[in-house]
This record gives structure tokens, C-alpha cells and sequence, in this order.
């Protein structure tokens, strides 16, 4: 996500390396490359001039503080108006209002307003406790109806049986009406959409939230942050036909300028407001501006971090983690259990986006997929391997290495070559978790990436537990990492 972007934002703060303090002169280089930066990512003309201006103004202003380093001014400076620019801070959907509310979905054809509806649903129910409804309202395209009753299935959510020989005003009207009579919070109403703008589309859409005025319905739009400059267009003309309350941007994980994110909110005045990941149905954030700008600039965005491994982490499993590191044991099951977790907080380089000043380390290790790659392939040799064999690993002798290579399908040097690693991991963690008490700080274990502290494979030669590390404390004045424990 941004990756172009961040890279730019990188080689332009070079410029105030080693200068005593901000001045003109010594700015407007990094200024230069900044503007380019953004325009290259199809950020708005309007929105680049504007960005520019106020950056300047507030780093020659009276606002910079004296006696700091002029680089991490001008980062900091750049940071609060990027996220100015994109709207401040996160404005989710209005749940607190009596229910139910009405979301109404609407984009073009192709952007992701079905799939959004879908995770947008299961954000609401696991995330908020909500009691939801997704309704088809698309009478122009009926497969859209089986798409998105396809999803709730899939999620165990309920959906409305829509009568798409109805109007889709009389449909939207009717399901409302049956979610309150069923005492739904929320009603997601799926909309029509066209491959281009059209009269037809937007009169339909007019209709549709006419219907639904009396309960001032949400209205969001979905966009595909990939198109750029098109998708600000878009949105500016989707919010003067039927007046949005807010922005969705899908595909943001497959974006690498940036324009849509950083552009909409100026130029339309409507704030984004959630973010699509990924694929999967739980690939749905919040949008935070702030937080995103930080990830642009290399500075992280820990509290995300720190919000998805609080989902990911089933704490009963780490708990007893803890204890076997406590009896001084790791066990080639808690390893799987670490890398199932490490999975479910996404890619590796997303991970690693999110830690302070990872991204230029990042840049120069280049392609992670042969990291995550062996991953998967140790997951494949753990799942070949017995209960008794993952308890214990010492048990596997060469019939057993044998055994488990022909049932993974990989060869028997694999096999070794995996004990190998993992009994330099055991080490590790036994001493890491010595050195802090039980618990572990910093980011879960990832394989395959020497040199890198914290991660399997990465341990340096010679680590050494501090003197009186692993002796026993009293009772109560242990304290463990922010992680829970094993890895983390």
C-alpha cells in the first residue's frame, strides 16, 4: 500500500539530513520532491498545491519548535497534514441513533459494493454485537441477488428475500420495514450499479434514498482506490446526484500511489470511511487518517498492530504457551500455533509496514514471498508429523524423517533441514524468554529472514541471556510482554 509513495516521501527528507534548522532554501528541494511524489501517485492538482502551500507556511511559521532536529520537524509537519488532507480521524458508520439504520451501498459496476456489503455486515456483527439484515436491491443485474445471499450464507448472516420484479425503491421500503418488525440494528440495502455513470442510474439511486428519507439512511460509496483520479470523479458526482455520507475505498492492498486516498475527502468533502484489504470477508478496516499518514511516512501505525493481534490472538492458547516457556518448553505445536496466528495478522510486509521505520528495511529485503513461502512449507511438514512427534521432537529419528518427507511431499533434507532450524529456535526462545521474564516483546517469530532480530532463523550468533536472567521471581512481580506470551 503506497509503497512508490513512501519511497519518494523517504529520498525527499534526505534533503534536511545534517541542516541545523528549517529555512527556506534548505526545504524547497524536499518540497520539489514531495509535489512530484504525489502528483506521480494521481493525487489532485488542486489537493498537491494546497498540501504544498500549507506545509510551507507551517514549517517557516511559528509553529516549529526550536531545538529539534529539522528533519523530524518537516516528517511531523507532513505527517499532520497528510492526515488533514484525508479528514483528521475515522467517522464510522452513526450506530448510537435508533435503529434500525439504514446503509445504503452505491458505486459503479466491478468496485466491490456487494463484497463490502458482505464484510461490512460481519464487521458490524462481530465487531459491534449488531443484529444485521443485507438486502438485494439490484433489479439491473438479478445474479447480484444470488452473489450476495451466497455471502450471508457463507457468513451465517441473514439476508432479505427480495422480489426483484419490484421497484428497487419499493424492495429497499419493504425490507426496512420487515427489519423492524424483526428488530434488526442494521439494514445494508445492496444497490444497482452501471459500468458508467448514467441518468438512469442516479434517478434509480434518487429514488431509492427518497424512499428511505424519513430515516436518513447512510449512504456510501464504494470506490476502487486503483483508479485513481477517476474514483474522485466519480465520488464528486455520486454525491451531487444523491448526497453521500461516506466513502469506501476497495483494493487499497493492491494500491501503490495513493491518489483516491489522499484526494476524495478534499475534493468532495466526504469522508472516507472504512478501507478494504483483501479478499477475505474479515479484510475490512476502519479508515484512520492519522494512522494511515503515519504508515505513508515510515513511522507505523502500532495501534493497528496492536488492534489485530488482539483479534488474532486466542489468549487461552497463548496462556498455555506461556506456561510451557515458563517449564522451559516449545514445542513444534506452539510454533504452528505462532505462524496460524502470524497468518491471520495478514502478510508479512503488511505486519512490517506497521512497525516504526520497517519500511526502508523493507525496501532493501525486497520480495518476502520466499519467507512466507517456507512458512507454508513448514506447515506442511508439522501437519505430516504425529501428536507425540510435535510434543517432542527429539523422537524423530531417520524413519520418522523419512515418513514425514513422503507424507509432506517434500524431501528428507527438508525434513532435517526444518529440525535443524527449529532447534535453533527452541534455543532462542528459551533464552528470550529468560531474558524477559516469560514474556516476549516485539513482533511474532517469522522464518526465513536471517539477521532480523525477534524472528526464527534471524537469531544472532553468540546471543547470551543477561546475568540472572531466568531466575525464579516472586510471586506477582512478573510481567509479561505486550503480546501475550511465545512469540509475541
Amino acid at each position: 500500500m503506497f509503497d512508490n509513495l513512501s519511497e519518494k516521501f523517504s529520498t525527499a527528507f534526505k534533503h534536511l539530513q545534517g541542516k541545523g534548522k528549517i529555512s527556506e532554501s534548505n526545504i524547497e528541494d524536499a518540497l520539489k520532491e514531495v509535489r512530484t511524489a504525489l502528483l506521480e501517485a494521481d493525487v489532485n492538482f488542486k489537493v498537491v498545491k494546497s498540501f504544498i502551500g500549507s506545509v510551507k507556511e507551517k514549517a517557516l511559521g511559528e509553529k516549529v519548535i526550536t531545538g529539534v532536529n529539522p528533519e523530524e520537524q518537516f516528517i511531523k509537519i507532513v505527517h499532520d497534514e497528510l492526515a488533514h488532507v484525508m479528514g483528521v480521524e475515522n467517522e464510522e458508520v452513526d450506530l448510537e441513533r435508533p435503529g434500525p439504520v439504514a446503509v445504503l451501498v452505491v458505486g459503479l459496476n466491478g468496485q466491490g459494493k456487494t463484497t463490502f456489503s458482505g464484510k461490512l455486515s460481519l464487521h458490524l456483527k462481530k465487531k459491534k454485537n449488531k443484529k444485521v439484515l443485507l438486502v438485494p436491491c439490484d433489479t439491473f443485474r438479478p445474479a447480484a441477488k444470488d452473489q450476495l445471499i451466497t455471502l450471508a450464507k457463507s457468513m451465517e448472516m441473514d439476508w432479505y428475500d427480495s422480489d426483484l420484479g419490484k421497484r428497487p425503491e419499493e424492495i429497499a421500503k419493504e425490507a426496512f420495514e420487515y427489519s423492524k418488525k424483526e428488530k434488526y440494528d442494521v439494514v445494508i440495502i445492496d444497490t444497482a450499479g452501471r459500468l458508467h455513470v448514467d441518468n438512469e442510474l442516479m434517478g434509480e439511486l434518487v429514488n431509492v434514498k427518497k424512499a428511505m428519507e424519513s430515516v436518513k439512511p447512510e449512504v456510501l460509496m464504494v470506490a476502487d482506490a486503483m483508479t485513481g483520479q477517476e474514483a474522485v470523479n466519480v465520488a464528486k458526482t455520486f454525491h451531487d446526484a444523491i448526497g453521500l455520507t461516506g466513502i469506501v475505498l476497495s483494493k487499497m492492498d493492491s494500491d501503490a500511489r495513493g491518489g483516491a486516498a489522499l484526494s476524495i475527502r478534499h475534493v468532495t468533502g466526504v469522508p472516507i470511511k472504512y478501507i478494504s484489504t483483501g479478499e477475505k470477508m474479515k479484510d475490512l478496516e476502519l479508515f484512520h487518517p492519522d494512522r494511515l499518514a503515519g504508515r505513508i511516512l515510515d513511522m507505523g501505525d502500532v495501534v493497528s498492530l496492536v488492534e489485530k493481534a488482539e483479534e488474532a490472538i486466542d489468549q487461552k492458547e497463548a496462556e498455555n504457551m506461556m506456561k510451557n516457556l515458563e517449564k522451559g518448553r516449545f514445542t513444534v505445536d506452539d510454533f504452528m500455533k505462532q505462524m496460524n496466528m502470524i497468518s491471520k495478522l495478514g502478510s508479512m510486509s503488511s505486519i512490517l509496514k506497521m512497525i516504526p521505520g520497517m519500511g526502508g528495511a523493507l525496501r532493501e529485503i525486497g520480495d518476502l514471498s520466499p519467507a512466507e513461502n517456507e512458512m507454508d512449507k513448514m506447515k506442511v511438514i508439522i501437519n505430516s508429523m504425529t501428536k507425540q512427534e510435535r510434543q517432542d521432537y527429539k523422537v524423530i529419528k531417520e524413519s520418522r524423517i523419512k515418513r514425514i518427507a513422503t507424507g509432506s511431499g517434500n524431501t528428507e533434507a527438508a525434513v532435517k533441514d526444518f529440525l535443524a532450524k527449529f532447534r535453533q529456535m527452541e534455543g532462542m526462545m528459551k533464552q528470550m524468554s529468560a531474558m524477559f521474564g516469560g514474556g516476549m516483546p516485539g513482533m511474532p517469530g517469522m522464518p526465513g529472514m536471517p539477521g532480523m532480530p525477534g524472528m526464527p532463523g534471524g537469531a544472532q550468533p553468540g546471543f547470551r541471556a543477561p546475568k540472572g536472567a531466568g531466575k525464579k521471581k516472586k510471586k506477582g512481580k512478573g510481567k509479561r510482554g505486550p503480546w501475550g506470551g511465545g512469540f509475541f
